[in-house]
């Protein structure tokens, strides 16, 4: 049970190393390559505002029990 644990971190430290030195080359690529940087921001924006309409639309939206009560 000892060996399967270190195991297991063993691995969630290797994948917290990979996603770490991920994050510094995609932040590096973006500093080199400026258009790259400009769609990044542009497809968070994008994301930002699909999640604020689905967010408005799943509050708004009637449900079950008020249907009903009409």
């Amino acid at each position: 049970m000892t060996l399967l644990r270190f195991l297991l971190c063993l691995f969630i430290f290797i994948g917290a190393l990979a996603a770490a030195g991920v994050l510094v080359l995609s932040i590096l690529l973006m500093l080199r390559f400026p258009p790259l940087l400009i769609a990044v921001v542009l497809a968070c924006w994008i994301l930002n505002r699909l999640l604020k309409l689905l967010h408005t639309l799943r509050s708004n939206a009637p449900t079950s029990d008020s249907a009903s009560q009409r």
